[in-house]
């Protein structure tokens, strides 16, 4: 069935860089949204960023509009978030998830999404 892969998370400085990635396998990765989610301690899950089925449009919250780019290489069916001037309230577990519905837009709501990958640690230090 559909599995997602995360890696790339770590430690950085405020204001460093980092690039999470996701590999996905089990759907035609190539028709459906992608998105990525975060979750810091005692807190809900919250959007993040999401990219349509062929990459024509991208959704980003407030909080990391203009710092974050979410991409996406149907080739290697891996789906990526670039992650830039880091600020120690991005601290969280990043999830990707693939989109429910065929050829949909760039989905920001958490019900909006089926499978969701196991997570990984992003902690922006001050």
């Amino acid at each position: 069935q559909v599995q997602l892969v995360e890696s790339g998370g770590g430690l950085v400085q405020a204001g460093g860089s980092l690039r999470v990635s996701c590999a996905v396998s089990g759907r035609t990765f190539s028709r459906y949204a992608m998105g990525w989610f975060r979750q810091a301690p005692g807190k809900e899950r919250e959007f993040v960023a999401a990219i349509s089925w062929n990459g024509g449009s991208t959704n980003y919250a407030d909080s990391v509009k203009g710092r974050f780019t979410i991409s996406r290489d149907n080739a290697e069916k891996t789906v990526y978030l670039r992650m830039n001037s880091l600020k120690p309230e991005d601290t969280a577990v990043y999830y990707c998830a693939v989109g429910r519905t065929l050829y949909s837009g760039a989905l920001s709501q958490k019900t909006q999404y089926d499978y969701w990958g196991q997570g990984t640690q992003v902690t922006v230090s001050s």
